[in-house]
């Protein structure tokens, strides 16, 4: 079984840890902690993501936007 939690360092607590516990009970677990990455920062990591993601925010500045309409189509 894989349980995932996503929280912020000064949301760790004890409690967290007895659930572990009680989750695991009698079980070998590993625990690894990792830094999340901003969704952003990621994309910019990318010189192809990079270039699009800052031509559409120019493109946004500029007013050039496009509009979309997501109705569902009826049914007849």
């Amino acid at each position: 079984m894989t349980t995932t939690y996503h929280l912020a360092a000064n949301e760790l607590t004890v409690d967290i840890l007895a659930a572990l516990k009680k989750l695991y009970k009698g079980k070998k677990i590993s625990i690894t902690v990792e830094e999340e990455m901003d969704e952003t920062e990621y994309l910019l990591k990318s010189e192809a993501n990079k270039k699009m993601l800052l031509e559409s925010i120019k493109q946004a500045e500029n007013g050039e936007l496009i509009s979309v309409n997501f109705k569902k189509a009826r049914k007849k």
